[in-house]
């Protein structure tokens, strides 16, 4: 009698687990696609940071090249004012 309740419970127990999984089970699909375009957005944004850091070294190159630029100027005007 003590082995049938036993049994009883098990199942049950069972059984309730199996409905508390199967939404999960259901949604792992959707969860896997999320997963897959997360990780492209991912590899987007890690290839835009890479661009982004070359455009700013070339950005700052070119600041500095802009600075000596005006000092050449500067340095060829005050040679003919003076």
């Amino acid at each position: 009698m003590v082995t049938w309740i036993v049994v009883a419970v098990v199942l049950f127990a069972l059984v309730v687990l199996g409905l508390a999984v199967r939404p999960v089970l259901a949604r792992l699909p959707r969860l896997r696609r999320a997963a897959v375009a997360l990780q492209r957005r991912q590899a987007e944004a890690e290839a835009l940071r890479s661009t982004a850091e070359a455009l700013q070294e070339r950005a700052e190159a070119l600041q500095a090249q802009a600075a000596t630029t005006q000092q050449r100027v500067a340095l060829i005007k005050a040679k003919r004012g003076g």
